[in-house]
């Protein structure tokens, strides 16, 4: 069995790893800096990560970018965000380390020119098969399940779906994330212990890991560390722990 630093068995890493990267403000603020320069901290943070969330083996890394609820923040704010977006969408951390690029959300609410960016990214990086990074932007869990919802009651109204046919499937094929499995692991920095209308449908059998650290100052030690504690817990699935520990020793033999 493969290990990283004598403690993670590199056969047992979570395959989809989610982040709510909280704290970028509060960091900025602790220094006395602008709130905007925890922003451009935390690029630099999503670099560093992303290369060792490769290195490790993790298939798909999605990072909570920027919310829905975000558009209430001071404008001036806003459109730091999305100049930091527009000038750190470089194409080198995706082809160094054969990173495959996706966006969820509503684009619609995005500035045409951070549009326009996002689509072209997702194009030149979409043959990358190391890893997905996967940045949800204008995204929440209520927006996303309210356009599922949408859809299938249009189909419904259609005739091309009967209401006796949706089933859990027919929900989870609508929704953004419909191209990758649910988060085994979401870690959520900067203190709060919450995780503030992200992935709700997706992560109800996820493991949280929540850490005081603000965004910026995360490294790959703590990203190793929270897939430590992450490999420490038994996954059961509404089963009892016995049943799983029989079906990991019947999969063992």
């Amino acid at each position: 069995m493969e290990k990283t630093n004598g403690q993670i068995d590199l056969a047992r890493v979570p395959q989809h790893v989610a982040i709510i990267m909280d704290g970028n403000g509060r960091w900025a603020q602790s220094k006395g800096l602008p709130r905007s320069a925890g922003h451009a901290e935390g690029v630099e943070t999503v670099k560093r990560i992303t290369t060792e969330a490769t290195r490790l083996g993790i298939k798909y890394l999605t990072l909570y970018t920027f919310s829905t609820e975000n558009w209430n923040r001071p404008a001036a704010e806003i459109s730091a965000l999305m100049s930091l977006i527009l000038d750190h969408l470089e194409e080198e951390i995706f082809m160094k380390n054969n990173v495959r690029f996706r966006v969820i959300g509503d684009r619609a609410r995005l500035p045409q020119d951070v549009q326009q960016r996002l689509a072209e990214t997702e194009e030149r990086t979409c043959r990358n098969d190391k890893m997905t990074m996967v940045v949800a932007l204008s995204y929440s869990s209520r927006w996303e399940l309210t356009c599922v919802a949408r859809q299938i009651a249009r189909e419904a109204v259609a005739g091309t779906l009967r209401p006796e046919d949706i089933s859990e499937n027919t929900i989870q094929e609508r929704l953004a994330t419909h191209f990758m499995p649910d988060p085994d692991l979401l870690i959520r920095t900067g203190g709060e212990e919450r995780i503030s209308n992200y992935l709700l449908w997706q992560c109800a059998y996820s493991e949280f890991y929540f850490c005081d650290t603000f965004w910026p100052d995360f490294n790959e030690a703590e990203l190793q560390e929270a897939i430590l504690s992450y490999q420490h817990r038994q996954r059961r699935y509404g089963k009892t722990g016995d049943q799983v520990e029989d079906e990991q020793g019947v999969k063992n033999d």
